[in-house]
């Protein structure tokens, strides 16, 4: 019997990967499963992909959502 890994969630507003029901960064329950791309910001203050894609909280981030 196959083991099937749960699909993360994703926050349609700020993009953010979601462990609960709900987005900690601005509190919608506005999720996706339909997303693509994964980036991870450690240090948004001196990181030129967070600037440019307007990041400037650390954490895990989906680059596409549908």
């Amino acid at each position: 019997m196959a083991v099937r890994k749960k699909q993360q969630k994703v926050c349609r507003l700020c993009h953010r990967v979601v462990d609960g029901e709900a987005c900690v960064m601005c509190g919608t329950s506005n999720l996706s499963e339909d997303w693509a791309g994964y980036l991870v910001i450690i240090d948004p203050k001196h990181s030129d992909i967070a600037h440019k894609v307007g990041i400037d909280v650390a954490g895990r981030y989906a680059l596409k959502v549908r």
